[in-house]
Formats: structure tokens, sequence, C-alpha cells
């Protein structure tokens, strides 16, 4: 089994044309190692060069609401909608000023 390190694109390249022609090699082969060795190579490449950072969970959400062009109050509301049992829950920890404009937005999707 003659395997080198994938250091460059080409090697990358190539090391991903091998590996399509090994898709149904079956386990425990000198076909099925090879597979195993060389995909666990590319891991490893596409770690070191193709990485990417998962952003933080509640950015995640305002980027989403931002992209479906939703307020908090309106997410609120939707919530509320859904499952309406979360509505005491939502008044109970939105300001007084947040909860008129939560109850108009909630009023004006009913």
């Amino acid at each position: 089994m003659n395997i080198i390190p994938i250091k460059t694109k080409a090697d990358y390249r190539a090391a991903l044309k091998e590996i399509e022609s090994l898709m149904t090699a079956r386990p425990n082969t000198p076909q099925g190692e090879r597979l195993d060795v060389l995909v666990t190579l590319v891991e490893a490449y596409e770690r070191k060069h193709f990485s990417l950072d998962l952003p933080d969970p509640v950015e995640a959400i305002k980027f989403r609401m931002e992209q479906m062009d939703l307020t908090i109050i309106q997410q609120l509301a939707n919530y509320a909608k859904e499952s309406p049992e979360l509505l005491p829950v939502i008044k109970q920890y939105t300001t007084w000023k947040t909860n008129f404009e939560f109850e108009d937005t909630l009023r004006g999707m009913l």
C-alpha cells in the first residue's frame, strides 16, 4: 500500500478521485483498507484547509431572524400563536412597553 501524505491541492484532488473509485470496496480487503486510510488523510487535510468556525447560537438566531425580517416581538408572537401555553411565560418576561407591542403584534396575527 503506497500512500503519501496530502500536502497540495493536486494531492487532495488525486486522493478524492481515488476515493471515488474505491467507494464500492469491501471492508477488510486491501481496497477497503486503502479507502479507510485515504478518507482519514482527506479528512485531516480538509480540517486544516477548510475549517468552518461555528457561529455563536444567539447570533445565528438573530441572523436568521434578520433574514426573515422578524423582530423579537414578532418571533415571540409566533411562538405564542403556535403554543398558547407559552403566552403567560412570554408576558412575564417582557417589559411593560414591549408587552403592549407584543400584544398588538399578536392581535394582528390572529
